[in-house]
């Protein structure tokens, strides 16, 4: 209601090398960006403040979502889907199999994982597998 009213300006949040590509909201007021840098970043939306920097992708990060228990998985031109443990930012698997860039992610009501890809394909993985 205040930002509507232009009563409060809008924070900004700044740290990548490159554009940002992709933005999920996770819980505990953490917020998540994908950039062409090849990282997530981990924000937290209560003071704007940079938590942690998620690397091992190898090329831009295109999409991001996020389970419900608060997983993250980020997925990349270097055509894997990355899973990590959320606000924990420990990496626990690389969900591998698009020919291209995967540049699109959702988490489906049963906690499977969908892929799209310029590769012109969806894949559909286990919330046991992902």
């Amino acid at each position: 209601e205040e930002y509507a009213a232009g009563r409060l300006e809008p924070r900004t949040l700044h740290d990548h090398c490159g554009y940002v590509n992709s933005l999920a909201v996770g819980p505990n007021e953490t917020l998540y960006s994908g950039s062409s840098d090849y990282v997530v970043q981990v924000w937290s939306t209560r003071d704007g403040q940079l938590l942690r920097t998620l690397e091992g992708h190898t090329d831009d990060v295109h999409s991001l979502a996020v389970a419900q228990d608060g997983t993250l998985y980020s997925g990349s031109e270097d055509r894997t889907v990355r899973v990590w443990s959320g606000e924990a930012g420990i990496h626990l698997r690389t969900l591998t199999g698009h020919t291209y860039g995967v540049t699109a992610l959702a988490i489906g009501a049963n906690g499977n994982v969908l892929s799209g890809s310029s590769d012109q394909t969806i894949r559909v993985w286990s919330g046991r597998d992902g």
